[in-house]
């Protein structure tokens, strides 16, 4: 077999040989514990191999490469996008934001797993039952399945975009050492410039008017997905609230 194949095709032990001395699911909780301490450029067969306690060529019993383990740990990770206990509460608008929520949070205790998800499309468990949920949140709505796998899509893509963008300030703050406050300051002297060249008007009112009431990036997060429900919402004639 080729690592072309679906992974989850494939057997989660191997059938002949030795015992297994461990599994797919102790090869990701490892996996997925070094990325989130370390980032993901830290996961290595031997690094694997060695947490676990095996020969690395015994790992390829398992997995036929490092995108297979990678692929194992994104599924994992999506699991508590929406977790399988989640009560669906028959508002599409409620179920929605709680499954946005639930992807943001899930994000940022995994950080390497949102530049990922965008690019690895490989169907696997956890992707199947997730996407199948949200499907159902919008269903009887009156949209066609493109419509609905658009709203469900949008969704996602703004609640990924805004992760990478929050992570994104994280990984500066760790490098430099300054908050976004602190960091503003210091373009001050460039700000005042711009404003007083009177080309600017809107930069000029932003400086002036603009992040006094809206610092919090929970709130920002919030307001953005309100008003992208607010504009689903919008256009669909089936949907209440």
């Amino acid at each position: 077999m080729t690592g072309r194949e679906n992974l989850w095709m494939r057997p989660d032990r191997p059938a002949r040989g030795p015992r297994p001395a461990f599994s797919r699911a102790r090869l990701t909780e490892v996996a997925i514990r070094i990325a989130d301490a370390e980032g993901l450029d830290a996961i290595s067969m031997r690094r694997l191999a060695t947490e676990i306690g095996a020969g690395t060529m015994s790992l390829y019993r398992y997995v036929s490469s490092k995108d297979d383990v990678i692929e194992l740990m994104i599924d994992a990770v999506v699991a508590d996008y929406l977790p399988p206990d989640a009560v669906m509460t028959g508002d599409w608008r409620a179920d929605l934001r709680g499954f946005a929520v639930g992807v943001r949070q899930t994000m940022l205790r995994h950080p390497w797993v949102a530049p990922l998800v965008g690019t690895r499309q490989q169907p696997s468990p956890n992707r199947v039952r997730m996407l199948d949920a949200a499907l159902r949140m919008v269903d009887d709505l009156g949209m066609s399945f493109n419509e609905m796998l658009t709203v469900i899509g949008t969704v996602f893509a703004y609640v990924n975009g805004f992760v990478e963008a929050e992570l994104a300030e994280a990984e500066a703050l760790r490098r430099t050492g300054l908050d976004l406050m602190e960091w503003m300051t210091l373009q001050v002297p460039y700000l005042q410039s711009v404003v007083a060249s009177g080309s600017y008007p809107m930069v000029a009112r932003m400086l002036t008017e603009g992040g006094q009431d809206y610092v919090d990036v929970g709130d920002r997060f919030d307001f953005g997905l309100d008003r992208l429900l607010d504009g689903i919402a919008a256009r669909l004639p089936h949907a209440s609230g």
